[in-house]
């Protein structure tokens, strides 16, 4: 059985709702279209459920929630503080009868939030992601080879869990499960810190008095070290504020590897200082 056949199979002929047509809404649009499921998304503007249909994102697009009805799945690619403290009309709008999944970055605050008023509810965060926004950023093939993280709390309903996994076979994600507080704390360190830290490198570079010729000289290695810290501020702001405490937890830890390199640059110990940078290097291949 063919993982297509057995999503298929798993929504019995029904459709797939998307909630929000940005980037994660829209690459899941295109990808579940491709592997022939109808998809009906829901979005907030006029002007972005005309472009998604344009775009080929959805079969049925509308500012209305009515157009999710009959959906088997809703996914739910909104941003953080949507999913953390969800309107009322979100809420109101969702079919009862359906799975719903959240595609946030956060976890243990979502769950916590959705799981109590949701019947069937399922957390999952797709690793995948690019610097666009919005109805145009939308890609086919996002997903594939990205891990797909499911952190169930174990009040899910087994079967639910299984239309979860068969859903990011299908994208070709690799799907993995763990809890929501182990998420947290590992995306705060390779995600969510990140953006800070290479936000900080950018303010850094541009407050020196050599900041013009920093400016001219920066290449490929600087462009690659802070292109996640020009990327969306409020996307990062939410990932702050909805993962407080492990992003905390995380730059505090950071700060000390950054003053003990500080130390060693001070005091002159280049062989431990080339010792530290080797083995940065070795360890750098596991995280690739």
């Amino acid at each position: 059985m063919t993982t297509a056949t057995e999503l298929l199979q798993r929504l019995a002929g029904r459709a797939v709702g998307v909630v929000g047509l940005g980037l994660i809404g829209g690459s899941l649009g295109l990808d579940l279209r491709k592997q022939g499921i109808a998809v009906h998304g829901w979005t907030h503007r006029q002007v972005t459920a005309e472009r998604a249909l344009a775009r080929g994102l959805v079969d049925q697009a509308s500012v209305h929630p009515q157009v999710l009805h009959g959906c088997a799945l809703v996914l739910l690619a909104l941003p953080l503080d949507q999913l953390v403290s969800p309107p009322p009309q979100l809420l109101e709008g969702l079919p009862g009868d359906a799975l719903v999944m959240d595609m946030g970055s956060v976890k243990g605050p979502v769950l916590a939030s959705m799981q109590h008023r949701l019947p069937r509810f399922v957390a999952c965060h797709p690793m995948a992601g690019t610097a666009n926004a919005g109805v145009e950023a939308g890609v086919a093939g996002l997903f594939a080879g990205r891990p797909w993280v499911i952190t169930p709390s174990g009040q899910e309903d087994p079967e639910d869990l299984a239309l979860a996994r068969a859903l990011g076979i299908a994208l070709g994600a690799t799907v993995l499960e763990c809890d929501a507080a182990s998420h947290d704390q590992a995306v705060a360190l390779i995600s969510h810190m990140p953006v800070l830290v290479s936000a900080a490198l950018l303010h850094n570079a541009a407050s020196g008095g050599a900041a013009a010729l920093a400016q001219a000289l920066a290449s490929s290695g600087f462009a690659d070290t802070t292109r996640i810290g020009g990327g969306n501020p409020q996307l990062g702001t939410l990932m702050a504020r909805c993962n407080q405490d492990a992003v905390l937890a995380a730059l505090e830890s950071y700060q000390q590897q950054l003053e003990h390199l500080r130390f060693l640059v001070l005091s002159k110990d280049w062989q431990v200082l080339q010792e530290k940078l080797s083995a940065a290097q070795a360890l750098r291949p596991d995280f690739l």
